[in-house]
């Protein structure tokens, strides 16, 4: 297949559609081979994604929590929840029975 993309891209006009799907494959060839090769890497990276989706939306929210110190507060918060979704533990069930246990004076 590598040698038939690097014929089929001489024969390619550049700037086109099908050059840049050529020059975009041969570029990751020593990845792609990799992920052939190996059997058990994922196709794509999509599950870490997902996971910090929320944090890149939260960053625009954070730019407004009012000061540097509620940034630094919302940030702790979020490193929390992070910390018990991937423990399997429901955040605000945790963060509702952890502030119960808190003693109040």
């Amino acid at each position: 297949m590598h040698e038939w993309l690097i014929r089929l891209r001489v024969a390619t006009a550049d700037g086109s559609g099908l050059a840049r799907a050529i020059d975009y494959s041969l570029h990751r060839w020593p990845s792609l081979i990799r992920y052939a090769q190996t059997g058990n890497l994922p196709i794509d990276n999509n599950p870490v994604e997902n996971a910090i989706r929320p944090i890149a939306i939260g960053k625009k929210n954070w730019l407004f929590a009012g000061s540097e110190r509620a940034g630094k507060r919302a940030a702790a918060i979020q490193s929390l929840f992070a910390t018990a979704k991937l423990n399997d533990i429901e955040p605000a069930a945790w963060l509702k029975d952890t502030l119960e246990k808190l003693p109040f004076a």
